[in-house]
């Protein structure tokens, strides 16, 4: 019997549509021999949706309403049950047979969903997902406390600042000054909870780094100063496993002729939906073989320091100057599910769908191996004060 694999994409979140195109390779990659696997849309209003008409990408161009179905999702032993929600059936009511998955695939990128919302939502209905628990994927978005969880590793960072939204409001010289006290120009300033270079601004004096904070601030109430490099490269790998089973992947070196790799260098570079396998990019990474190495070393370090399930990929910062190596960022469910650093190892796509569903059902597997009740009698014993 097949499994019946929902992959779910879309979201509330500034990176809705890298999530479409990310969650539609996913979905061609799946083997139609091992899975029943269909599509879960969830738009940005934070409504679900199923129905074939999702498969195509021409939808989301130019969205079909009436082709596909609302549902509300909810769990059932165990299983994703996409309840029909249509306004004539009504919640309650008795419509069409209630769609089942066995196993969650959530391809979402950013806020309401990468950083462990659809993780916990799985955890409280026992379904088994496939991206990193709510430890992982809640660190993991946050780069503030990322980078904290990091230092705390002994990992190499950039030194950086954390600065809260209403205190850049209340406070801009002082927080300014604060900046310039701690860090050397430039600077990046990043929202600390989104990805795909969104809202990242690099400053080199006092009134760019004011409009990069404006920037930041309009898209999350906490944000980042991380001390920038003049001359460096871009490397990255990506991890793959659950518990102890990790492997890694081949390194890259995304190219690009700006100072950093923006939204378009990423994502619209290349022709057609391709997402990040557009990107102009040299796998493996050339650096010396003691750097490539430590790139491995740190990315399945990170990778267990998050705990994380699934694949997710870290992102390094080679100083050409010194030479020195600094662990980025880490991204939970990376674009494109970074299946091209697993194919360069002989990996296939379809293959890579397959261990992360059996990583999925491991961790679930587990999971019921845990007691979740304890008879402590307490509701027995009386109604004494406090």
């Amino acid at each position: 019997m097949k499994t019946r694999l929902a992959i779910v994409f879309g979201s509330r979140a500034c990176e809705h549509d890298v999530s479409i195109i990310s969650g539609l390779q996913a979905l061609y990659a799946a083997d139609a021999q091992k899975y029943d696997a269909f599509p879960v849309y969830i738009s940005r209003e934070g409504e679900w949706f199923v129905g074939d008409a999702l498969r195509k990408m021409e939808f989301y161009k130019k969205p079909d309403w009436g082709a596909v179905r609302r549902v509300f999702p909810a769990g059932k032993h165990g299983k994703l049950a996409l309840m029909d929600a249509q306004e004539h059936k009504g919640l309650f009511k008795k419509g069409e047979p209630d769609v089942l998955a066995d196993v969650v695939m959530p391809v979402l990128h950013g806020m309401n969903g990468e950083d462990g919302t659809l993780s916990g939502m799985m955890e409280m209905w026992g379904i088994p997902y496939t991206s990193s628990g709510v430890l992982g994927s809640s660190v993991g978005m946050d780069k503030i406390a990322m980078k904290q969880l990091f230092r705390g590793c002994g990992f190499p960072i950039l030194d950086w600042l954390g600065v809260e939204r209403n205190q850049w409001f209340e406070e801009r010289e002082a927080i300014l000054d604060r900046v310039e006290k701690a860090l050397a120009y430039p600077v990046f300033v990043k929202p600390a909870n989104l990805g795909s270079s969104i809202g990242i601004s690099k400053a080199e004096d006092r009134q760019a780094l004011s409009d990069a904070l404006d920037v930041a601030s309009s898209y999350d109430r906490r944000l980042l100063v991380e001390r920038g490099l003049t001359n460096f490269k871009e490397i990255n790998c990506a991890a793959l496993g659950y518990a102890n089973d990790i492997e890694v992947s081949a390194t890259e070196m995304p190219t690009s002729w700006e100072a950093f790799l923006s939204f378009d260098d990423k994502y619209l570079r290349g022709k057609g939906a391709k997402g990040m396998e557009a990107l102009a990019r040299k796998i493996p990474a050339p650096v010396e073989p003691q750097v490539e190495a430590r790139v491995k070393e740190l990315t399945r370090a990170g990778f267990s320091a998050l705990d994380c399930k699934g694949v997710a990929r870290v992102d390094f910062l080679l100083d050409e100057v010194s030479g020195e190596l600094y662990v980025g960022e880490i991204n939970t469910i990376p674009g494109s599910l970074a299946f091209y650093l697993w194919e360069a190892t002989g990996l296939k796509f379809g293959a890579l769908v397959d261990k992360m569903v059996e990583y999925a059902l491991r961790a679930s597997q587990d999971k019921r191996q845990s007691v979740f009740s304890y008879d402590s009698s307490i509701l027995q014993r009386g109604t004494g004060k406090a």
